[in-house]
């Protein structure tokens, strides 16, 4: 019975995430460590499966023209950058992992993704640099490593505070750039700190597959970018205050 519950809310986590760009390890990581799972296989689990559930969403992003992740195209050259810097990050996140302040590093991150949510409410937008999205980049996969979490909100969110960029392109962009971040980090915790929990991370890795094949299709099906958008701001507002909350008053 904890099987089939772990992968059905690792699917209804993913189809969330794949459909809107974020909530999937944001969420999940806390809820896992109440359950009464160990954290240091809870961050390697979430990683892996959303990897998986990463694959298989840009693939159907691609596939459902949400994203078009051809070379040349905005959203594989924001999805490279992404990445690159993303890998670097990753190696710094997961090698201090034992030592930084956790708590300091999130209320950072919470602080930031609220700013952003509210711009993208507000209707504020900036022009989009290289070096903007180096640094989102870099500061979003530096928490992912470190946490299992606060990727999505930073680059989905990021993306839409730029002008003229698409909604579903950031979405897709999201999942295709924080597919092989989170293969990496994966692979960085398992030769450091070995295995994880096999029963935990076997469902995730299951239920991410299958909510990561459908969220697209939901996606695909909105056709309003303003309510998307501010949908989206409203959900990164609402991920940022979560872990204020979860940081300083819980």
């Amino acid at each position: 019975m904890e099987t089939f519950c772990l992968v059905l809310l690792a699917m209804i986590m993913e189809f969330i995430d794949s459909s809107l760009g974020m909530m999937y390890g944001t969420v999940l990581s806390p809820f896992l460590i109440l359950m009464g799972y160990d954290v240091k296989s809870v961050v390697p689990s979430i990683l892996i499966s959303q990897a998986i559930g990463g694959f298989v969403a840009s693939y159907r992003h691609h596939q459902l023209k949400n994203a078009n992740f051809q070379a040349g195209t905005v959203d594989h050259k924001v999805s490279v950058t992404i990445i690159w810097f993303g890998v670097f990050a990753c190696l710094i996140g997961v090698f201090i992992s034992v030592s930084i302040p956790p708590k300091v590093l999130n209320t950072y991150i919470a602080v930031l993704v609220i700013v952003i949510a509210l711009m993208i409410l507000a209707g504020k937008t900036l022009i989009m640099t290289s070096t903007k999205i180096y640094i989102l980049g870099f500061i979003s996969a530096f928490n992912k490593a470190l946490s299992g979490g606060g990727f999505g909100p930073l680059v989905a969110g990021g993306q839409l505070v730029f002008k003229d960029r698409s909604e579903k392109g950031a979405i897709g962009s999201t999942d295709f750039a924080e597919a092989p971040i989170c293969l990496l980090s994966f692979c960085l915790w398992f030769l450091i700190k070995g295995m994880p929990d096999l029963n935990l991370m076997i469902p995730l890795c299951a239920g991410a597959m299958i909510g990561g094949f459908f969220g697209p299709m939901a996606l695909s099906k909105i056709s309003s970018k303003d309510i998307l958008k501010k949908c989206l701001g409203a959900l990164v507002l609402i991920e940022g205050v979560w872990v204020i909350y979860k940081i300083w008053l819980k």
